[in-house]
């Protein structure tokens, strides 16, 4: 075994990532009806046996084969002669056979009518998948806000796992088209540690109650902590009046809509300036634009760092555009100049393509100035 993990290594095969054991269900137990009639056949095959040796002095292989096609009754007929005596014993061992094989195909068929064993094995299946899953979100609670958020998420090809205590999760999932789905409570670390949480980018929990909710951040923030996650997740929920998106917040969620708001949002927007909300409509809310917005954080080790905006030549080498800068302390430049310094831990605003801001995150990242750049 330490030589195939050495070799493994060697040619540096990846390992399909497997789920947590804790949360596979336990498929042995759905065997324990099968014991009596595999019992019970082993038995038969040694009483058949043992007899035909005893009986007509047939070789042990003989024997077995013998038992074997009058166990099963496929009709092959005597191998050798057999004695009365032995007729009349494999008489005996075909009724045997008969009566354990109905006994084995009832068993079967009731296990199957319960539905548990596929079940089971559907969900390990699932599980299998999910566990495979890297920077995805957890969608807790299926409701209409789930519906169009999936829809969207799938549309930007962005992963994501439902979690709902419905019993008919299935058929919503495969109504409503989620690719992955778990069926419990989400506030549970079973829940948690099932949708792969540890791998995952964030959690969006949209239940129509708050107490719901506010488990499900207490409960997201104390499962940061057990297992130690280096990067907090980015909590997004929802909150129906002002007051309790205060409470969300100060509870731990990133980021809290109010569909009350944001109707009010878009409609101000729409009578004040109409042109603007259909630039927003084309470009923000839009899957197929050519166009992205995203807020790509600066690393303290970048070359970056102390640099002029000028002296980066991002919109030259990336097409992308800076059109605004967050410094550390949360303050937000707006069209920033080229003589602006680019501080360690700020966050840069960018407008390009998705490949041009694709780019741009893998120049940041490096350590010393890329070669390309020393010729613009």
């Amino acid at each position: 075994m330490n030589l195939f993990r050495k070799i493994r290594a060697a040619l540096h095969w990846e390992v399909a990532p497997t789920p947590d054991p804790s949360t596979l269900p336990q498929i042995y137990g759905q065997f324990k009806a099968f014991r009596l009639p595999l019992i019970l056949t082993v038995l038969t095959m040694m009483v058949g046996t043992i007899g035909y040796v005893i009986i007509d002095d047939f070789t042990l292989m003989d024997a077995i084969y013998q038992t074997g096609v009058t166990f099963t009754t496929v009709g092959f007929g005597e191998i050798a002669p057999i004695s009365d005596t032995g007729r009349i014993f494999t008489i005996t061992l075909i009724i045997a056979g008969f009566a354990i094989f109905s006994l084995a195909i009832g068993t079967m068929v009731a296990e199957i009518n319960k539905g548990e064993l596929l079940l089971i094995l559907k969900e390990r299946s699932m599980l299998y998948k999910i566990a495979r899953l890297k920077n995805h979100f957890v969608i807790c609670y299926h409701n209409e806000y789930t519906i169009e958020v999936s829809k969207q998420l799938l549309q930007s090809h962005i992963p994501f796992v439902v979690i709902d205590p419905d019993s008919g999760l299935e058929e919503l999932a495969k109504e409503h088209k989620y690719p992955y789905y778990i069926q419990g409570e989400p506030h549970t670390e079973l829940s948690m540690l099932k949708a792969h949480l540890s791998s995952a980018k964030g959690l969006i929990t949209l239940s129509h109650s708050i107490a719901d909710n506010i488990a499900l951040i207490a409960s997201v923030r104390l499962f940061e902590k057990e297992h130690n996650i280096p990067v907090p997740y980015n909590v997004i929920t929802s909150a129906d009046n002002m007051s309790d998106l205060e409470k969300l917040k100060k509870l731990g969620a990133n980021t809290v809509v109010t569909p009350t708001k944001l109707t009010a949002q878009r409609v101000t927007a729409m009578a004040a300036h109409p042109d603007m909300e259909n630039l927003l409509e084309e470009f923000m809310y839009r899957t197929d634009t050519p166009l992205d917005m995203e807020e790509v954080d600066i690393p303290k080790y970048s070359w970056i760092v102390l640099k002029k905006l000028k002296e980066t030549h991002l919109r030259n080498i990336a097409d992308v555009s800076v059109v605004g800068i967050r410094k550390k302390d949360g303050k937000f430049s707006p069209m920033p100049k080229g003589d602006v310094l680019v501080t360690s831990e700020s966050k840069l605003l960018l407008i390009g393509t998705q490949k041009g801001i694709g780019i741009t995150k893998n120049l940041i990242k490096q350590r010393v100035k890329p070669e390309e750049l020393r010729y613009v």
